[in-house]
């Protein structure tokens, strides 16, 4: 009948009274109306009904958010007032559809006001920004049981990186959320935690970090990549004594060139090249040596930047060129990262810590929701997970 009357009349597909809204009233009417005959148990003008000692009252209206708009909708009642109705619930004003709609775009980055905008203008419905926080905040559950869910027992490789948000504490300042990303033995990704820091952290706050993970089932990891976090190696030799850290070779360009003039980078990076390329720990230090010869004098700095970072930096060239891809920088890590700074900086500051890290957590879960991510991340891991099965024999295999 409704389609029907769209073709004869013009009826609108979406929005205000359009088709989709009336077809959605007509459904949960007609599911209201299956569940009150299912709890006064006779049909609608049945006279089964007389005297059953309880009947149909009549009904009440009521509006409910849908993920196709406001719709108004009559809600039966009983004589007795025990019915309880399910699909639409006393007190609902929300159909789930849209708290899922609320938590995927604030998952993708829009804030609470453009959000409200977006249902406004596409669905015509106006949600405060009040009840899209109290949306969001249900999720807050599932971050705490997530955070402490088991893990398995040995991960090829940890990846740990860092976010800097800017929290109101008394006043705004950069604070660093630390993420740790696994890539688990049948090659999948896997995000272990978040972790709020304070700025100041040493080996006590890693410790603290490496032994929540160990409690939770982390037993071995055989490498750990990360960009030179202050107190990281003596955290992980604490914890997994036979774990290799590996500082990423992609940071160490970088923060060199903050030490060189614009002119000099190709200059330095053409330098540098024969380093992490070397074909061995011994075949580097000459290189670096020669590095030292021809640029050391004008860029002493950048020497001491590297001679700090070698105990990390040169564990990576001991291995065949399938490990080396994979574990010489941080690259693995990066696309996350962008999905939480896009999500980040679209809300400017927070107002605490908590704010931030539910910021974080919800984009972590809006990643890759087409599963093409996952796939694609497999299939580039396979090579470099039989290299760690030869290299590091006996310790990949989970039964052992």
């Amino acid at each position: 009948m409704l389609v029907d009357r769209a073709r004869k009349e013009g009826l609108q597909l979406t929005g205000e009274g359009g088709l989709l809204q009336q077809l959605t009233k007509r459904v949960l009417e007609s599911a209201l109306e299956g569940e009150i005959t299912d709890h006064v148990g006779y049909e609608k003008h049945d006279p089964a009904g007389k005297n059953n000692g309880n009947s149909r009252n009549g009904t009440r209206a009521k509006t409910v958010l849908t993920d196709v708009g406001p719709v108004e909708v009559r809600v039966p009642r009983d004589t007795a007032g025990t019915f309880e109705p399910q699909i639409v619930k006393k007190r609902q004003r929300r159909l789930t559809g849209v708290d899922e709609m609320v938590l995927s775009l604030s998952a993708k980055g829009l804030t609470r006001g453009e959000i409200s905008a977006h249902l406004a203008e596409v669905y015509g419905a106006e949600v405060s920004k009040q009840t899209i926080s109290t949306i969001t905040d249900n999720v807050m559950d599932g971050m705490a049981e997530w955070q402490n869910r088991p893990l398995d027992r040995v991960y090829p490789v940890l990846f740990v990186d860092a976010i800097n948000v800017k929290i109101r504490g008394g006043q705004v300042a950069n604070r660093p959320i630390y993420v740790v990303m696994a890539v688990t033995v049948d090659g999948t990704r896997d995000i272990l935690g978040i972790w709020a820091g304070d700025g100041g952290e040493g080996a006590k706050y890693w410790l603290h970090v490496f032994t929540e993970l160990k409690n939770r089932g982390l037993d071995d990891v055989l490498m750990l990549v990360c960009d030179g976090l202050k107190g990281l190696p003596e955290a992980v030799e604490t914890v997994w004594p036979r774990t290799i850290v590996q500082t990423c070779v992609v940071h160490l360009l970088r923060n060199s060139f903050r030490y060189a003039a614009r002119q000099d980078w190709d200059k330095v990076a053409k330098a540098l090249k024969p380093v992490y390329t070397a074909p061995s720990e011994d075949a580097a230090t000459e290189r670096f040596l020669e590095f030292q010869e021809s640029c050391g004098a004008k860029y002493p700095a950048i020497v001491k930047l590297w001679s700090d970072a070698w105990a990390e930096f040169v564990p990576f060239l001991s291995f065949d060129v399938e490990i080396r891809k994979v574990i010489c920088s941080t690259n693995a890590i990066e696309s996350v990262n962008a999905r939480i700074r896009k999500a980040v900086r679209a809300r400017g500051h927070f107002p605490n810590e908590a704010a931030a890290l539910k910021c974080v957590y919800m984009a972590l879960m809006g990643l890759d929701p087409t599963g093409k991510g996952r796939k694609r991340w497999t299939m580039r891991w396979k090579a470099p997970l039989n290299a760690f099965q030869i290299a590091f024999e006996g310790r990949l295999t989970p039964s052992n």
